[in-house]
């Protein structure tokens, strides 16, 4: 499961210089603006088709108006979902940025018309169906496209991705999360009987577009607020992929007054003694063929500043030797490696493109 593969693998679509034909669903949100920012300047994409599932009963419009920074950008109309017009357009891939119920209600269709497709919800990225209930309060009906669903973190299984039909992007948090303790995990380093604290701050676009009382804007300046302890539809996502328990691993998430980032710190225990030489040469050989994750050298600690509006994951640590504590600092801006970032990337190892192709 926590397995570093190459860039590209069987199964990938070879390109001869065609153009990947995209459609962006869920187009008037913030990850769908970023995705749609990302496809602009995407030398192998074009977009050929908008939606909005929240445009029921309401006419085509110009995607700028909703995102005025794409003024100009694209040609085709943002149009209310119509899972029969986007089978019939036949575009190459996708992209799902619809909430978990719209995409769990189409994604089974889109895969009937033969169509591949990348989700950037949750709806598939937990491989337990009866798990859907609990976390995200929906009964999961499409058992057939959960089992063949590929969780989508590219440095980890990118022959896979590949192959797949249908990529479950993974969440902000645990795309922060994963990505800084799969190494030491995998390498058998951490002292997981000792226990696993991941504390993460993220910027107000982590929650979506959709206004509540929550997120006013007097709510959330000049505060930071805790919330969802101990029950954030992120942990089964976290526990699955990292192979942890609810006895191992606590995660606590916190808003920040910043537009976008995710900075999460993590503090564990090594199994064994370690000098920082050797933890940062295991990370560099981890991610090695990983071209969108920075390694920070020791001594220096990643920040939301040098992630924001960009695709990268950066990691960086520092080590008490004397009592083997470790604490891992990731960061990542949290619309970009957190979701439309990553959607890209793993569309770009679908169809056989480098990884950071677009993303740069």
């Amino acid at each position: 499961m926590i397995e570093l593969k190459a860039s590209q693998g069987a199964g990938a679509i070879a390109l001869r210089h065609r153009v990947v034909q995209a459609a962006v669903i869920g187009a008037t949100g913030y990850a769908g603006c970023e995705l749609l920012t990302i496809l602009a300047r995407h030398p192998d994409a074009s977009v050929a088709c908008l939606m909005s599932s929240g445009r029921d009963g309401k006419k085509a419009m110009p995607i700028e108006d909703s995102h005025p920074k794409l003024r100009g950008r694209f040609s085709v109309l943002c149009e209310p979902l119509d899972v029969e017009q986007i089978i019939n357009a036949g575009p190459d891939v996708v992209f799902l940025a619809t909430p978990h119920e719209t995409s769990h209600q189409i994604v089974p269709q889109l895969l009937d018309g033969g169509l591949r497709v990348i989700d950037l919800s949750a709806a598939f990225r937990l491989r337990d169906q009866s798990a859907y209930l609990q976390w995200y309060e929906f009964e999961h009906h499409a058992g057939k496209a959960l089992a063949e669903a590929v969780y989508g973190i590219p440095e980890f299984d990118a022959p896979r991705i590949a192959r797949a039909r249908l990529i479950a992007n993974p969440g902000c948090y645990p795309t922060s999360v994963i990505l800084a303790l799969a190494p030491l995990l995998k390498a058998g380093w951490v002292n997981v009987s000792a226990g696993i604290v991941a504390d993460s701050k993220s910027g107000v676009t982590g929650a979506g577009r959709k206004p509540t009382d929550k997120l006013h804007f007097p709510e959330v300046n000049e505060n930071l607020r805790a919330y969802g302890l101990f029950r954030h539809r992120h942990l089964p996502e976290m526990f699955q992929e990292l192979e942890l328990s609810s006895r191992d691993f606590i995660f606590t998430p916190h808003l920040l007054p910043i537009t976008r980032g995710i900075l999460t710190t993590i503090y564990l225990r090594l199994s064994s003694p370690r000098d920082l030489s050797e933890i940062e040469g295991l990370y560099r050989n981890f991610y090695a063929v990983a071209p969108m994750v920075r390694i920070y050298p020791s001594g220096t600690l990643p920040e939301i500043l040098g992630v924001a509006n960009t695709q990268y994951a950066d990691i960086g640590f520092a080590l008490d030797q004397a009592t083997e504590r470790l604490i891992l600092v990731s960061a990542i801006d949290n619309l970009g490696k957190g979701a439309a970032g990553q959607a890209v990337q793993n569309m770009n190892v679908m169809f056989g493109l480098p990884q950071q192709t677009g993303l740069l």
